[in-house]
């Protein structure tokens, strides 16, 4: 029998840094720099690393490649819009990761997910969302891809105008050629309050993935509006490309029409995920008010909530110390790199004076790590 805890709003928690999952990420040649990392254990076992020997696919969005000699840029670096790490073993070993991405016609460096679907338009990049082996498929990787476009503003200079679903062939490795694009229904292009798409977070609850209450569904949450709220759709693992059979929480009922999703929570980061902890209730990590410096959490007894009230588990602010124009943003929980009774959270630094910040300290674009032991 599952323990179970009914409470969703108190958390018994102690926290750490995570020094060494932080320092893997701390690199001088090659890859020194990204934001996005979500991380999808390739053997589809999401559940706790108790066993310490699978390997994982990590995700980046916008990533740096260049060379640092003595805490300073030695040559031009470059910047492309996606890349991945690959990860033998769930211990945080410098010699058990490396950094991909593609190469064009001059070998410079490429990014590895470009939008090729009958919806892209030239220009358009990718970043990327959450994604899963689905093993009711082949295990192929599914993994969600945001399509955006430069928009010219001054400040935020990116719009998504488009949602992906990247299908990479079971077995593949970087460049991923044999790689599949599909446009998905499942972006909502309105005003600011209601602009939004899913794919900020994947919870595959699946007897096959090792799920504590497994009801074989994948749950895909969405991220909508200025005041960030989360919404949630499911499907069975089998029919991904059907997007005629996902269905929409709306509040009372799973329905199929996606604008009548329900807002589950609000205050959250277009990045996030859920997780089921071991006394049955679920998780929801996510950085408080998209990019403010706390790291969220929010509990409830079902994928589809009710959520409960903020938790804050961490303070980035000594992070953002270096620089006046540093940011904290897009925190997350890895389970499948976690110990039992623990969750690895990490976050992302970044700054609104970009390329200034880099030339002086470009070592701080690059996830941070946190360590939550779940109990007394």
């Amino acid at each position: 029998m599952i323990p179970t805890n009914s409470s969703i709003t108190e958390l018994q928690f102690t926290v750490s840094e995570a020094d060494n999952w932080t320092n893997l990420f701390k690199r001088t040649s090659g890859w020194f720099g990204g934001d996005g990392i979500f991380t999808i254990p390739l053997d589809g076992v999401e559940s706790t690393a108790a066993d310490t020997t699978g390997n994982t696919l990590v995700l980046f969005s916008d990533s740096l490649i260049g060379e640092i000699t003595d805490g300073k840029l030695d040559s031009p670096f470059v910047m492309i819009n996606n890349s991945v790490a690959c990860m033998r073993g769930a211990e945080p070993i410098a010699s058990n990761i490396s950094f991909h991405w593609a190469l064009d016609e001059q070998n410079a460096p490429l990014s590895l997910f470009i939008p090729n679907t009958p919806n892209s338009k030239p220009g358009e990049y990718f970043w990327l969302g959450d994604g899963f082996v689905n093993q009711a498929r082949n295990n192929d990787i599914y993994l969600f891809g945001y399509r955006i476009t430069t928009t010219g503003a001054e400040t935020f200079n990116f719009k998504e105008v488009g949602n992906t679903l990247i299908v990479l062939p079971s077995g593949g490795k970087p460049p991923f050629e044999r790689q599949r694009q599909l446009d998905t229904p499942f972006y909502m292009d309105g005003k600011p309050e209601s602009t939004g798409s899913f794919g900020a977070g994947v919870l595959v609850n699946t007897k096959e993935s090792g799920a504590l209450r497994p009801d074989g569904y994948v749950y895909v949450y969405g991220v909508k509006g200025v005041k960030k709220e989360v919404m949630v759709a499911r499907v069975k693992p089998r029919d991904i490309e059907k997007f005629n059979r996902w269905k929409f929480w709306d509040g009372t009922r799973w329905q199929g029409e996606m604008m009548l999703a329900a807002s589950i929570a609000d205050r959250a980061s277009n990045e996030l995920s859920v997780t089921l902890l071991e006394d049955g209730r679920y998780a929801m990590v996510f950085q408080t008010d998209g990019i403010a410096s706390t790291v969220g959490l929010r509990l409830s007894q079902s994928p589809e909530g009710p959520f409960g009230p903020i938790i804050t588990v961490w303070d980035a602010s000594t992070d953002l110390k270096d620089g006046k124009h540093l940011i904290s943003y897009n925190a997350k929980a890895h389970p499948s790199l976690s110990l039992p009774g623990e969750l690895l959270i990490s976050y992302n630094i970044n700054s609104f004076d970009f390329f200034e910040d880099v030339e002086i300290s470009p070592n701080f674009y690059r996830p941070r790590f946190i360590r939550i032991k779940i109990g007394d």
